[in-house]
């Protein structure tokens, strides 16, 4: 596929490539100026991305934007949703700049994850100040704990909403095992399976529960009855470990 102009694919595999670059094009068209940068995030840049259950997540940093800019971007982006293209995030600088230390996890991982197809690349530049990220991974945790006791117990018995919740709660575990490998020492991988396992090694918990939901996911499988209790039961175990080791780590 030939290069857009102004639009850096090379980053892409070719079949994300031609799926994004009709849709970035558009949004230039649109806005022109007013756009930044634009990014590709997440798992469709690793091994983890499954064209018929993934999703293809993207970035675009206004230089200035409003109420009447999401007007405007909304038509573009339920035009280019068969593709499977998620609705954009859309941030300034000045967003970044304010809410970093609010959500260093989710930007720790644009960082790591992501690909500059248009301007300035600002996240390969983003700097994550270990308090901040210590402070969401708990709070993270302990959310994460109460969700799984009380979601458990009303899905008790229906499969398919217990296997449901397993498969939403894995897209957030992902990034915060990152972030809290990152807290620990070290910098986080890319692929989640070698994420799973670095944490694992890491810490010595248990970790491979979240392997094998996400493997589930990705493929479009389903557990068994007997299967979700063990899983519940391991999620939840390495869920409360993972909190303990968390909160006694030093920035």
């Amino acid at each position: 596929m030939a290069q857009d102009d102004g639009i850096r694919l090379s980053g892409l595999a070719p079949d994300t490539g031609a799926k994004v670059a009709p849709f970035f094009n558009d949004l230039l068209k649109a806005f022109g100026d007013e756009i930044h940068s634009l990014y590709v995030v997440g798992s469709v840049l690793t091994a983890d991305y499954h064209p018929r259950t993934s999703d293809i997540n993207t970035v675009v940093l206004f230089n200035r934007m409003d109420l009447g800019t999401i007007r405007r971007l909304a038509p573009i982006g339920r035009a280019h949703a068969k593709k499977r293209i998620s609705p954009p995030l859309l941030m300034t600088r000045e967003h970044i700049e304010n809410s970093i230390d609010v959500f260093p996890v989710e930007f720790l991982n644009f960082r790591l994850v992501h690909a500059a197809v248009y301007g300035e690349d600002i996240f390969g530049t983003l700097r994550i100040d270990k308090k901040d990220l210590k402070l969401q991974c708990e709070r993270e945790l302990e959310v994460m704990l109460v969700g799984l006791r009380q979601g458990y117990l009303s899905m008790l018995e229906d499969n398919k909403r217990l296997t449901e919740a397993f498969f939403r709660s894995i897209k957030s575990y992902i990034p915060l095992m990152r972030g809290i490998i990152y807290l620990l020492g070290k910098e986080p991988p890319v692929a989640a399976n070698e994420v799973i396992e670095g944490l694992s090694k890491m810490t010595g918990v248990n970790t491979y529960v979240f392997g094998k939901v996400h493997e589930k996911k990705r493929l479009g499988a389903r557990f068994s009855s007997e299967e979700l209790n063990t899983a519940f039961e391991q999620y939840f175990e390495a869920t409360r470990r993972l909190a303990e080791i968390t909160d006694e780590a030093r920035p």
